[in-house]
């Protein structure tokens, strides 16, 4: 029961780990600090995905499952909404190149809408 409960715990931080490599520069918005955490989440993300690399939460999820005497994703939230999400079905290489270009382009739009904002109220402040 605890290595099911510590497996669902890495998806959990998994799935949370793709939201913020995916957007979470919009934290800038309120603290312009999370650049340092996101920028290096953001790079990894995009690494994993145009190297076919897997990520190392991957396997340790893996095996609490089996530590756990699961056969796999069965019952339960995490195991219905969150694996979906970061194990889709049919993910080829080709999908994952999109996927890292997806996510590096989206935070381009992102940085550069914070540094937009972040422009603004400095020019707002010099008046």
């Amino acid at each position: 029961m605890l290595y099911s409960i510590l497996a669902d715990v890495v998806v959990a931080i998994h799935f949370l780990f793709i939201l913020f490599a995916s957007v979470g520069a919009v934290l800038l918005l309120k603290w312009p600090w999370v650049i340092l955490l996101h920028i290096p989440a953001a790079v990894w993300a995009a690494l994993i995905m145009f190297m076919g690399w897997i990520c190392p939460l991957t396997p340790l999820e893996n095996r609490l499952r089996v530590m756990a005497g699961e056969a796999g994703y069965q019952g339960g939230f995490i195991d219905q909404y969150l694996m979906p999400v970061i194990y889709p079905a049919g993910l080829t290489r080709e999908i994952q190149i999109w996927l890292g270009l997806g996510v590096i382009l989206l935070n381009l739009l992102i940085y550069s809408m914070v540094i937009r904002r972040y422009r603004l109220n400095k020019m707002k402040n010099k008046k």
